[in-house]
């Protein structure tokens, strides 16, 4: 059987036990959460690129087809499309304040 001094030591050895492991708990959920938000940031910085690279395939996707579409095409229709592109391209140098494309 254990005495008074005793029975009272193990509670308190009980209670630091207890409060340490109510600390290491409180401190693993906070690395938790940090590393949930690190992840989350991270998670949305690379939807945005791959959103910015999506854009830019696409832009030069449509810009293949037009070449596709004028190396296949012939004759007069073919001037005119060159012709074409080229007023567009001094349209855009101009609307940009005479920056070049």
């Amino acid at each position: 059987m254990m005495g008074p001094g005793e029975t009272i030591a193990a509670i308190v050895l009980g209670g630091i036990v207890i409060g340490v492991l109510i600390t290491l708990g409180t401190i693993f959920k906070r690395i938790m959460s940090y590393k949930e938000k690190q992840l989350g940031l991270t998670a949305d910085s690379t939807a945005e690129k791959a959103a910015q690279y999506a854009a830019h395939v696409e832009r030069l996707e449509a810009r293949v087809r037009v070449l596709e579409r004028i190396a296949t095409d012939k004759g007069a229709d073919l001037a005119m499309q060159i012709e074409d592109l080229r007023d567009a391209r001094l349209d855009k140098v101009l609307l940009d304040g005479g920056k070049a494309a």
